[in-house]
């Protein structure tokens, strides 16, 4: 495929770099400092220089800010703020005669660069009025050749963002083109969280990883991407990769590394990862599967290791059951069954056992120093205990900047 026709992806490098350089807590901290700053902090996130302060002393000297208006999404005249790259997430539109009339009608002042407009926006001043000038490039053949490259090239990035892109009608009233846009960008359409989570939960099996990252798909929106649960989708849906995976489970043998690398990346990738963050657990569980999921791209920002110790995970494993005629699930200690005649008949996995669970637990404990060598910055929670006490150790660790680690 030509990549000028290719869907514009958000590449994983980006938001790595920006964590690792601390652009979007800048980003935050400079927000109301006006669009030359935030424009240079966007640059900073598409070149990804190795030196970022030089980068933004030289970007402050160049006074470049005009040269982000190709990033736009808006056609000339539409309302958009000149040289602003804005998220892609609202776009306006009118029709061109509309838009070409709104270009004619703009005219500069030489000695403030104020842009004021024939029609809508006349300075009172007569002396500022007097000084007005033409700016370059807004001629009606000038500005038809700018929409008609602006509509060459608008229908390559929409099918981008399918389900996150609002269009507002250009042709009314700014007002109200601005209070629809607040009300869109106000709305709940990404993640609650400060920035975009990339969070890894760890731990042995039965320490609560699912439910913590339930809850936290619940409050923040992130998309929950449980490693074994995605691999059985993926056969379920009898893809390609299905169909490689389906005889590992046949044979209930572990799926290769490099086969679910793919799937993940595969899913990782898509937008409402991207968009809104994401928490996996499941993966990676030893230092290989760790280095794979970074040179992939995929390093989370966030990292909880929740320890439990061996005779809380045997109580909280081994007495869990399954009725085989309903399929409801009971704990004999934590949700035992109503009646007798339904624990008679109540089922225990065969992972379920203790000898399987102090296997699982070896294998898990034997591979966790490396990992917790390998993500520096990760958190080390107590699992045993009350899981929205948890939880709370676990947002915490998410909203609040991680603490340097002395070495």
């Amino acid at each position: 495929m030509d990549a000028t026709t290719a869907p514009h992806i958000i590449p994983p490098e980006m938001p790595q770099y920006g964590e690792e350089n601390h652009i979007f807590e800048l980003m935050q901290v400079t927000g109301s400092l006006g669009r030359g700053v935030g424009a240079m902090l966007e640059q900073l996130l598409i070149h990804q220089p190795k030196e970022p302060i030089s980068f933004m002393i030289e970007h402050l000297q160049r006074n470049n800010d005009h040269d982000d208006f190709q990033h736009a999404v808006h056609p000339a005249a539409s309302g958009a703020p000149g040289g602003r790259r804005l998220h892609p997430e609202v776009m306006l539109k009118a029709p061109d005669t509309v838009l070409i009339e709104r270009n004619l009608g703009k005219r500069i002042d030489p000695q403030t660069g104020e842009i004021y407009h024939t029609t809508f926006d006349w300075p009172s001043d007569p002396d500022v009025q007097n000084r007005l000038v033409e700016p370059a490039g807004i001629s009606e053949l000038e500005t038809a050749q700018k929409l008609l490259d602006y509509h060459r090239n608008i229908i390559r990035i929409l099918p981008s963002y399918p389900k996150i892109l609002k269009t507002i009608s250009a042709d009314q009233p700014c007002v109200d083109v601005f209070y629809q846009a607040l009300t869109y960008v106000q709305s709940n359409h990404r993640t609650n969280a400060p920035f975009t989570p990339r969070v890894l939960l760890c731990g042995p099996q039965g320490s609560g990883k699912s439910l913590q990252a339930a809850l936290l798909a619940q409050k923040y929106g992130l998309v929950n991407v449980c490693c074994g649960q995605l691999l059985k989708e993926t056969v379920a849906d009898k893809s390609s990769f299905g169909e490689l995976i389906e005889p590992f489970f046949e044979k209930k043998v572990t799926v290769p590394d490099s086969i679910i690398i793919k799937v993940l990346v595969q899913r990782l990738e898509k937008q409402d990862c991207v968009q809104k963050g994401w928490v996996l657990h499941g993966f990676p569980r030893d230092l290989d599967q760790a280095q794979m999921l970074k040179k992939v791209g995929f390093s989370p920002n966030r990292v909880f290791f929740l320890n439990v110790p061996l005779d809380s995970i045997i109580e909280r494993l081994t007495l869990r059951r399954t009725d085989p005629v309903t399929g409801e699930r009971f704990h004999l200690m934590y949700k035992p069954p109503p009646t007798m005649e339904i624990q008679a008949r109540l089922l225990q996995n065969p992972k379920d056992s203790e000898e399987q669970i102090k296997l699982e637990m070896d294998l898990f404990y034997r591979n966790s120093a490396e990992l917790e060598q390998f993500y520096r910055q990760a958190i080390i929670l107590n699992g045993d205990q009350d899981p929205y006490t948890v939880f709370e150790y676990i947002e915490s660790g998410i909203i609040n900047p991680l603490p340097t680690k002395v070495s």
